[in-house]
């Protein structure tokens, strides 16, 4: 297709040459200047002394009175295209980079914190034991909050069973409690997630300390198992 459209856009030259030898007073035969242009899928369409307006956004390929290729332009769409592609590779390039810091920096922020995989463990532990505690409280705290919600339930409920309207004071209690023991339910979820998420971060801490041990040709410093 490339060498096809190459003998086209040949062909055409050499007949606009032509022209332009029978046509001596043209300006492309005085000039000895040939600019071609081309369409959006890269065929020659036309050949002169200037692009037409149309076509000034499009690829072109100048050349001299013997036919001989002098200067070549790319068409804005594939200038734009092959910029956002080197913006991407930049890009991606930087991301890279700055993965490669962040990791080092986390290295070597590791390797100075903990002197042994027992340290990373009992670290883990202590900050388990406290999200323990925190939910230990919540807990306190929602069995308090339960009493008052199911009595408030219960009187609210009465009240519409009976079919009479339910008093401001009582859809407002309802509501305050309601939502404290949401509150704390939510409490409650969230550390349980705080808890599995310390588990795999420790578990990474201590799988990557022991790579950058091994690394360093340093064995490991505990076998204890990982909870």
């Amino acid at each position: 297709m490339r060498e096809l459209t190459e003998r086209t856009g040949t062909l055409l030259l050499a007949m606009v040459l032509t022209a332009g030898l029978v046509l001596s007073g043209t300006a492309s035969a005085q000039s000895g200047r040939i600019v071609c242009w081309k369409d959006k899928s890269g065929k020659v369409v036309g050949c002169g002394d200037k692009v037409p307006p149309e076509f000034q956004s499009n690829a072109t390929r100048e050349m001299d009175s013997r036919g001989v290729t002098r200067k070549q332009t790319d068409s804005v769409e594939d200038v734009n295209r092959r910029r956002e592609k080197d913006q991407e590779i930049a890009r991606l390039k930087a991301e890279e980079n700055k993965k490669a810091v962040d990791q080092k920096r986390q290295d070597t922020a590791l390797m100075e914190t903990y002197a042994s995989e027992k340290e990373i463990d009992l670290k883990r532990d202590r900050d388990i034991q406290v999200l323990d505690l925190q939910i230990e409280q919540l807990q306190g705290a929602l069995k308090n909050t339960m009493v008052r919600y199911n009595d408030t339930k219960a009187r609210f409920d009465a009240a519409e069973k009976a079919k009479k309207p339910v008093p401001a004071a009582l859809k407002d209690e309802f509501g305050r409690v309601s939502d404290e023991k949401q509150r704390f339910e939510t409490g409650i979820q969230n550390r349980q997630k705080e808890k599995e998420e310390l588990r795999v971060k420790y578990a990474d801490y201590r799988k990557r300390y022991t790579e950058l041990r091994a690394q360093q040709g340093l064995p490991p410093t505990s076998t204890a198992a990982k909870k």
